[in-house]
């Protein structure tokens, strides 16, 4: 019995995956658990393990393609049904194939379908052994691997006008790509050099624009700006990180000022709440999952540290180094990524000052670090050296008031400007 294995929704609803490296070949054992495929999707690089045990009879797609979920990624022979319990079923049914839904449990709600094809029925496999007709016949709806109406969805091609050499008249990759029409060229010139270049988008780049674009849609942007002193926060980091020396363990502001948005966040729920339109409501959260934004070389991500409220400047170290470890290596999950209610950004480790961040819809604010900055500031009558760290917040005025978000903010600074309040 062949099994038709599809590329699986593995969460957060993504649309579609790259291949990144096919860990099989057609003609390969598999067990039960073996991975696949390595993807590329919305969130993270995953792979993606077989349900099955059996023999690999085809694969779909190479690498760098992007595929749709819902598409077939493999085709794996399976003991089954096969020979003449087969054939009865085709008797029954010559023009369809039988599905049967399979839920794969232990595999991340892994689902695929298995189809038993009898004679008369098509079903997608390899061109082994298989002669191409010499003349296919033109049929009103093509009959195409899922690949092949992908790239034809991609470039614009009507499938059923392609001509198919495949199985059965099937429209493969290649008719596709030789049905192309071909790109008009440039006229040659030996004095004029290129001075442009094209690359593909990630699909990490992919998913920031459309999560920028949906944010911007679906939110009303509010943001304020403001200063705090912190030459205390910034005496309490040293005596901290002498102390914890001998524990190899190193404390940026970042754990600061998770703590005092922690604690001004309690005063101030509706700045971790979510905004329910369809019916009408406000969602409050009476937890509180901080997404600390990262840079990486493939992008922007946001992995989240959960329950940041009940953790110490120690534990949230850790957990920061733990995940921009995994963010560098491409090893993030959709566990470090989701759930998050309340975002950070700091962008002043870059040499940013002020900024107007862009919330993390369906969140409701976002928090922006600046680089701190030495400047003249005034303290009692007299004019010393401080140092002035920026923020920006970005809030959804939807749901938030100035005057709400303006004494959030003034907590928050309260904290960084006098740290030891932090231990009250």
């Amino acid at each position: 019995m062949r099994y038709i294995f599809k590329f699986p929704d593995i969460g957060e609803g993504l649309d579609e995956g790259k291949i990144i490296e096919w860990y099989i070949e057609k003609g390969q054992s598999i067990q039960s658990g073996d991975a696949l495929v390595k993807m590329e999707t919305d969130k993270v690089v995953t792979d993606i393990p077989s349900p099955k045990s059996g023999v690999i009879s085809a694969r779909y797609g190479s690498i760098g393609d992007s595929i749709k979920v819902g598409s077939a990624l493999v085709e794996i022979d399976i003991e089954g049904a096969e020979g003449d319990q087969a054939q009865a079923i085709a008797k029954e049914e010559p023009q369809k194939a039988v599905t049967e839904s399979v839920d794969e449990e232990g595999f991340g709600g892994v689902v695929g379908t298995i189809e038993l094809a009898g004679d008369g029925a098509y079903l997608p496999a390899g061109d082994e052994g298989i002669s191409a007709p010499d003349q296919p016949k033109a049929r009103k709806k093509a009959l195409a691997t899922p690949v092949a109406r992908a790239i034809a969805k991609d470039l614009g091609i009507d499938i059923n006008h392609v001509v198919g050499t495949g199985p059965a008249g099937r429209v493969t990759k290649k008719d596709i790509e030789s049905h192309r029409p071909p790109t008009p060229q440039a006229p040659a010139s030996s004095t004029e050099t290129p001075r442009q270049r094209t690359e593909p988008l990630s699909q990490i780049r992919k998913t920031i624009a459309k999560n920028m674009l949906r944010s911007t849609q679906n939110t009303a942007h509010m943001a304020i700006m403001e200063e705090v002193e912190v030459s205390s926060l910034i005496a309490a980091r040293s005596r901290l990180n002498e102390a914890l020396m001998p524990d190899e363990i190193k404390l940026s502001y970042l754990p600061f000022i998770i703590q005092a948005i922690a604690r001004a966040l309690k005063k101030h729920p509706v700045l971790n709440a979510e905004l329910d339109m369809e019916n009408e409501r406000i969602i409050y959260k009476d937890y509180l999952n901080l997404g600390i934004a990262m840079d990486t070389d493939d992008g922007l991500v946001v992995p989240v540290i959960h329950d940041a409220d009940k953790k110490s400047l120690t534990q949230l170290a850790r957990d920061i180094k733990s995940l921009a470890d995994k963010a560098r290596d491409r090893k993030l999950t959709l566990d470090d990524l989701r759930g998050g209610t309340f975002s950070i950004t700091s962008y002043g480790s870059i040499g940013g000052y002020f900024a107007v961040p862009v919330i993390a819809y369906p969140q409701v604010a976002i928090f922006g670090i600046g680089r701190i900055t030495q400047k003249p500031v005034v303290k009692g009558a007299e004019i010393v050296i401080g140092n002035l760290m920026p923020i920006s917040m970005s809030v959804d005025h939807r749901i938030v008031d100035g005057a709400e978000v303006s004494r959030f903010v003034n907590d928050v600074l309260g904290y960084l400007n006098d740290p030891i309040l932090l231990l009250a």
